[in-house]
């Protein structure tokens, strides 16, 4: 029942006010894709909790039935001791039930979200590859359309698209830093790490934490791309096509240059910051590593307690 509680409490500490901390942080634009990972382990730290929390509350009157502990000695009573629940029966059966309903909706918001935005994005570049023309020189669809828009499509057809009104305003140098900034996007998988997000929102979408980390996932791929594209072009080259591109809407399953925090963005690019310095650096991975970790930790505690506690007779 402790490490149940403690599980809950753990989950409840970080999906409440883990958003307000994270977003406050400044190091989050000096490192971007470090940021994503944080938030992403944060989020799915508090699914795993909350999962582990149900199975150990149905530890006691399930997983280490009386025969099996008669056969393996005093150790195994000592272990189903520390997972005793006071509820007993009751409480293991809602344990369980708590656990099957946090993998059952984690699994079926996945599926269903990976599927609907496969067929999506799929439709989307079959259509954009339609209406359009292949620009080979340029590695994108060309659509012909007078407002300035630069986007790509990732799954199982990767696109990049650009409207000829984008051609025609930007000039070749910045038009290369834009294409290089729709690559990144493609090359490092931004939309998965959106889908994270997504789901672990729509499975817990009464935490904070659950709640907005969609929306700086979302802020921070497109940080990360400016970043990508930066090391190749100059970055005023990108700071200034942005002040082209930042109008127009994107369709929903594509990552687009212009559309996301446009002036921050340009602000960012014009005047960037000092990177992180390495020890930061290894701090906030052990960080991340740490959130990965804890759940399983917290759960398992007990029993590695009990398992050191507890001899076989005579041993």
């Amino acid at each position: 029942m402790t490490a149940a509680a403690v599980l809950v409490a753990y989950a409840a500490s970080l999906g409440i006010p883990g958003s307000a901390m994270l977003s406050r942080a400044r190091w989050t634009d000096q490192a971007p894709l470090l940021a994503i990972i944080i938030y992403l382990a944060a989020g799915w730290s508090v699914i795993a909790a909350l999962g582990l929390a149900g199975l150990t509350l149905a530890v006691h009157a399930t997983a280490l039935g009386g025969g099996l502990s008669h056969l393996t000695g005093a150790c195994v009573h000592r272990l189903r001791a520390t997972y005793v629940t006071p509820g007993g029966a009751t409480a293991a059966g809602l344990g369980l039930t708590l656990a099957g309903a946090v993998a059952v909706r984690t699994a079926f918001t996945a599926v269903t979200h990976f599927r609907a935005a496969g067929r999506k994005a799929l439709r989307h570049a079959q259509t954009a590859r339609l209406v359009g023309r292949p620009a080979p020189d340029l590695g994108a669809v060309l659509v012909e359309h007078a407002q300035p828009a630069a986007y790509c499509v990732a799954g199982r057809q990767p696109t990049v698209v650009l409207t000829t009104g984008a051609v025609q305003a930007l000039d070749p140098a910045q038009l290369d830093a834009v294409l290089a900034h729709e690559r990144a996007h493609l090359a490092g998988r931004h939309h998965r790490l959106l889908a994270l997000a997504r789901i672990g929102r729509e499975v817990l979408p009464f935490l904070p934490l659950m709640r907005d980390a969609e929306e700086q996932v979302a802020r921070l791929v497109e940080l990360h791309a400016d970043d990508t594209a930066a090391r190749a072009h100059h970055p005023r080259l990108l700071a200034t096509a942005l002040v082209v591109l930042a109008a127009p809407a994107t369709p929903e399953p594509a990552l687009a240059a212009g559309v996301t925090d446009a002036v921050q963005r340009i602000h960012r690019l014009l005047g960037p910051s000092e990177p992180l310095g390495r020890v930061r650096r290894q701090l906030l991975r052990a960080a991340a590593a740490a959130l990965a970790l804890t759940p399983v930790l917290l759960a398992l505690t007990p029993a590695v307690v009990a398992l050191a506690l507890g001899k076989l007779p005579g041993a």
